[in-house]
């Protein structure tokens, strides 16, 4: 039988963890505080991220990374971007020959300017050919409840992709899946800073023309990136680019979004991100996105606004007139 472990126990880790537990896959998920591990364990639910969900039998809670991660056929990695490197330097240890390794973390590591997948390898050099990459319009409480979407899953192996993807797959999660580990890594990592953008344009009340322009040119920046880096463009029309960036700037169960609603009503970035338990990768995506862009002489004016917005305590409403009394271009300029 099929086993599988997830390493950290936030949203979407729970989340995916009781994706694979309902489908009868034994399934341990990682919580690295041992009391937290406990609780969970004990009252088959995170109440912290997702109240009112009960645990399968199939899923277990633990503290010790090795149950998690040792002899599972397949291990989600699932911890925040930033923290994903000493997770994988715990994890490694105890990593059999034989697992398949999938990253569902989106972010970019700012200090080496490295996509998840590209971490994974460095610090798990025996899993290169063994390592994949999920993505799409997947809000966790929308998933844990059950409610249909789909994902795809990105592997330079399409033998391991279609493993994977038919491990994940259930009548409500339907995945897909893809060569282009690049641009669904990027797609799914970039995607956060246009919806912290998207809550701004919600909560300084421009209307809906405005926000359907606003992601629409956010697509643009994405793609003009992440075609620099290697990826191919039609990702940035599927699940991992345009699928993945509707849910995410259009949900207000999307903590970017969220975060982007609040900063318009004039609260503090270090305020916001005291209040939540919950990490907004976009915050700390923005930073190794301009840091990319220069890298590939690549115009992300969207991304440097919020930057501006975030780190600078640039007037969100002074913003805008910025960004749209720039010098006019074509539409597809740095796409074509």
């Amino acid at each position: 039988m099929v086993s599988a472990g997830v390493i950290g126990s936030g949203a979407w880790g729970t989340t995916l963890a009781l994706l694979l537990a309902k489908k009868g896959i034994p399934t341990t998920l990682w919580e690295y505080r041992a009391e937290r591990a406990k609780e969970i364990q004990e009252r088959r639910e995170n109440s912290m991220f997702l109240p009112g969900i009960t645990f399968p039998e199939t899923l277990q809670v633990s503290a010790n990374i090795a149950e998690a991660a040792h002899d599972k056929d397949l291990l989600l990695l699932v911890t925040p971007s930033q923290r994903m490197r000493e997770n994988l330097r715990l994890l490694a240890p105890h990593l059999s020959q034989k697992t398949l390794l999938v990253s569902a973390s989106k972010g970019v590591e700012i200090d080496s300017l490295k996509r998840m997948t590209e971490v994974i390898s460095e610090e798990l050099p025996n899993a290169i050919g063994r390592i994949a990459a999920l993505s799409g319009p997947n809000l966790s409480r929308e998933v844990a409840l059950e409610k249909p979407t789909a994902a795809v899953v990105a592997c330079s192996n399409q033998a391991i992709a279609i493993t994977c993807r038919d491990w994940l797959t259930t009548s409500n999660y339907r995945v897909y899946t893809s060569d282009d580990v690049i641009g669904v890594e990027l797609g799914g990592a970039l995607k956060n800073i246009i919806a912290i953008g998207a809550g701004m344009t919600e909560g300084l009340g421009y209307g809906d023309n405005a926000k359907g322009a606003f992601i629409t040119r956010g697509v643009a920046e994405i793609a003009r990136l992440g075609l620099a880096a290697g990826a191919n463009p039609l990702t940035f029309v599927g699940l991992a680019g345009i699928g993945d960036l509707i849910a995410t700037c259009a949900s207000p169960l999307s903590r970017n979004q969220q975060l982007g609603r609040r900063l318009a009503a004039g609260e503090k970035l270090e305020t916001i991100l005291k209040s939540t338990h919950s990490v907004s990768e976009g915050v700390y995506t923005i930073r190794a996105a301009l840091r990319l862009a220069e890298r590939y002489n690549v115009e992300m004016p969207i991304t440097a606004k919020l930057s501006q917005i975030l780190f600078q305590d640039l007037d969100p409403h002074k913003a805008v007139p910025e960004l749209m009394l720039r010098d006019p271009k074509g539409e597809l300029e740095g796409i074509i």
